[in-house]
This record gives structure tokens, sequence and C-alpha cells, in this order.
């Protein structure tokens, strides 16, 4: 499920670059994506790139984008994650293998970046597990209630197989009770409660629900626990909350779920089904 529609899906972006280099693809986004006149406080930077396999010639570019966005009276910040693909003077926003139909955009990322995985972000396993799973997830994305409490709670049985890492993600615009919900488990964790990961996806709320003290009263009434709204606020719930975004927006991650299984994303999130565990 996609965070939402890419700002620059507004734009063509296949045109000449006269033999780009980075500098030349920055400053293209930005004018185009800049024309837009409710777009304002523009930044684009280039986080990394990468040979496109099987795509002579082709390099992929992950750009975040970050921006203030005027949606009728409301302002908005944006980040925004993007992939675009350069070959020589032409860049595009999407690139298509016409013979599997398979989209690059969903297959390519860039290599996990081992910074990521931190003992507050380890939720089941060994750090010396024989392989590591990054998750990205939002407790409300309908797809993630399916696959993630089924993947965490099977990981979970081979500690010395799989040190899973789990990243916040909730998606805002989708889901905006999700961001609520994700405060309070962040808070949950670090008060020691267990199976804190696995129990949010359990919570009974309305993914468009914004009042929080209505969120929060469904994650106690699930968990036992006395949180409270103010709980949210503290120093260490944003620092966790602000990593673990900071991780998505590095590993240019756009949608929910996404996996990363020994730093490299799985597509198909089923090759921790096909380790021989211990």
């Amino acid at each position: 499920m996609l965070l939402m529609p890419k700002l620059s899906a507004t734009l063509l972006l296949c045109a000449s670059l006269f033999g780009a280099t980075d500098a030349e693809v920055i400053t293209f986004l930005k004018k185009g994506i800049g024309s837009n006149p409710n777009i304002s406080n523009l930044d684009v930077d280039i986080s990394g790139k990468q040979n496109v396999s099987g795509m002579s010639g082709w390099q992929a570019y992950f750009v975040t984008i970050e921006a203030d966005v005027k949606q009728g009276a409301e302002n908005r910040h944006i980040n925004q994650n993007g992939t675009y693909f350069v070959n020589g003077d032409t860049i595009a926003p999407e690139l298509v293998n016409l013979k599997t139909g398979e989209r690059y955009n969903d297959i390519i990322a860039p290599q996990f970046n081992s910074t990521y995985y931190t003992k507050a972000n380890l939720v089941s396993g060994e750090a010396t597990a024989a392989h590591k799973v990054a998750i990205f997830s939002d407790p409300l994305c309908p797809f993630c209630r399916r696959f993630v409490p089924e993947a965490l709670s099977y990981m979970a049985k081979y500690p010395k197989s799989f040190a899973v890492y789990y990243y916040h993600f909730p998606l805002t615009q989708l889901h905006p009770a999700a961001v609520t919900l994700t405060k309070a488990a962040i808070f949950a964790e670090q008060s020691d409660i267990d199976n804190v990961t696995l129990k949010m996806y359990q919570v009974d709320i309305d993914p468009n629900e914004k009042d929080e003290q209505k969120i929060v009263d469904a994650f106690n009434k699930t968990f036992k626990t006395k949180v409270s709204v103010t709980d949210l606020r503290r120093p260490s719930v944003i620092k966790q909350f602000e990593f673990d975004q900071k991780a998505v927006r590095t590993m240019t991650v756009n949608g929910t779920p996404t996996v990363f299984f020994d730093g490299v994303k799985d597509t198909k999130k089923t090759k921790y089904k096909d380790v021989k565990v211990k």
C-alpha cells in the first residue's frame, strides 16, 4: 500500500538532461517540482544510486523530496521518497520490464544501512542470529495485519536463525490513527511491556480516528495498560519515532509492509520461509 501519490506524479519527467550529473538531476527535479505554485520550501537530495541489473546504462537514483505543500486552506510538510532512473540524457520516474511486467521501482532499493540495526528496534531473536530481517509496517494497514503477526510469530520461534528489527511506519494520510497508536506502542516498548509489536495489531480502532484519547483508550483496552496522551509527548518516544521515520527515508520505503532480508529488499516477503531454521 503506497504512502501517498508522489509529489513528482504531477510532472513530466522523461526529458533530456544532456549527459546528467548528480547536480543536473537535482536541478531538473527542483525546476519541475518547483513549478507547482502550491509547493514551497523545496529541497531535493540524492541519498544513493544503484545500477539496474539487466538494463545496460540505467542507474536508479534514490531521491528524498522535502517541501511544504498547500492543499486548499491547509499547509502540510511533506517528506517524500522517490526512485528515478537515469540513462545518459534521459530521466524517467518509472522503469518497467516489458517481458515480465515488473516495475523496477518496486524491486530496487538501497542496501539496508546497518546503523539502523539497533537494540531498540530488535523485537525478536539474537543480534548475532544467522539472518537479519527488517520490517517496516503500519499497524492499521490491512496488508500488514495479515502479514506481520504471522511472520513475527514464526521467526520468534527461532532466535538463532532470525534477528528481527521492526520500524514503525504509520501511513499518515491513509490511517491517521496509526500515528498515535505507534507512539503509544513505542512508549509501551520503552516501559518493558511484553509483545508490544505483535499485540498492537490487535487494537480495534477506526484507522481514520483522529481523537488521541480515543486511540489511547483502545490501546489500553487491548494491553490492559494506563498509557496517557501525555506519555506520547515524552522526548524518548519522539526520538524513537523520528529515528524510525529517518530509516524510512534513508531506505526509500514508500509502502507497507516492506521487508529487507539480510540487507536486500525482499519484494515477495517470503525469504524467511526458505531458511533452514535451527
